[in-house]
């Protein structure tokens, strides 16, 4: 089972009144890069010798580990967080 580990940096608060309001939260090079590496690990599976990995999978992965390099700041790459593909 896989799972899309996005750091999530949207946070809702409702209130009594049922008020929305949507803040977000900064987020930390190390949150990026745990969720980075769990994901990694997750696919991982699809990346053996005995099997061929789409090219939306290589290009998935790829812009998962390139999320340090392709961004200054955490919140960005939280922001631009690639979507698996289907």
């Amino acid at each position: 089972m896989e799972y899309n580990m996005k750091v999530q940096r949207r946070m809702i608060h409702i209130d009594k009144a049922r008020n929305k309001t949507v803040t977000y939260r900064d987020v930390t090079w190390d949150e990026i890069r745990r969720a980075r590496d769990v994901e990694l690990a997750q696919t991982d599976w699809r990346a053996v010798k005995d099997r061929s990995m789409s090219q939306a999978w290589k290009d998935h992965r790829t812009a998962l580990r390139d999320l340090p390099q392709n961004h200054t700041e955490a919140n960005d790459a939280a922001d631009a967080w690639p979507e698996p593909p289907e």
